[in-house]
């Protein structure tokens, strides 16, 4: 038996689940979408084996850029522009990073920039249109790539692995869009 222990992060009491070993993924990531909170870690028994806060780790640019374009895209009627103080202070970020950011961005056909006393920025695009893997792609590209080679007896088995994990990864990437990003309010939404 498995049993996999569910909590918030913030350090609520966990519950326990006991499934069987083959159930184990589809009971565990079920529980984690119906109760909305996020899993943090899991238990098997019969040894100390635990795997805490599975959330995968994102550079400080793609958390800023997304962050940016959450807050442009929560503003964007297609005219009304955003200077990158009132960016940089809504979103606790520093003007100096924000505005290399927003360069990557704007290289990357997703923000407008106009300069002068006026100016700031706007989305390129609606929201709507705006894919996570678009922004990925725009600040962090190599958060898509995977580099496992195929290498000894079981290189090739481990390689395909690898590939199966990053096609569903860029396919949720893919599904995400900035304007469910920037409308979202509370706690987790997205499972991978």
């Amino acid at each position: 038996m498995t049993s996999a222990t569910k909590g918030r992060s913030e350090g609520s009491a966990a519950t326990i689940t006991s499934v069987s070993d083959r159930n184990w993924r589809q009971i565990l990531s079920t529980n984690a979408r119906a109760s909305g909170s996020l899993v943090d870690a899991f238990v098997l028994a019969d040894e100390a084996s635990f795997c805490w806060n599975p959330l995968m780790k994102i550079s400080q640019k793609l958390e800023y850029a997304c962050r940016a374009l959450s807050q442009l895209a929560r503003q964007h009627d297609g005219k009304t522009l955003t200077r990158l103080e009132e960016l940089s202070q809504r979103e606790a970020v520093s003007a100096n990073f924000l505005v290399q950011i927003l360069n990557d961005l704007r290289r990357a056909g997703l923000v407008e920039s106009r300069r002068g006393k006026t100016g700031g920025y706007l989305l390129h695009k609606s929201p709507d249109t705006i894919s996570l893997r678009q922004i990925v792609e725009a600040v962090d590209p190599a958060l898509l790539e995977h580099s496992v080679s195929n290498q000894g007896e079981s290189g090739h088995g481990v390689q395909q692995a690898w590939t199966h994990v990053s096609n569903h990864f860029r396919q949720t990437l893919d599904d995400i869009t900035l304007d469910s990003l920037a409308n979202h309010q509370g706690g987790p939404m997205f499972y991978i």
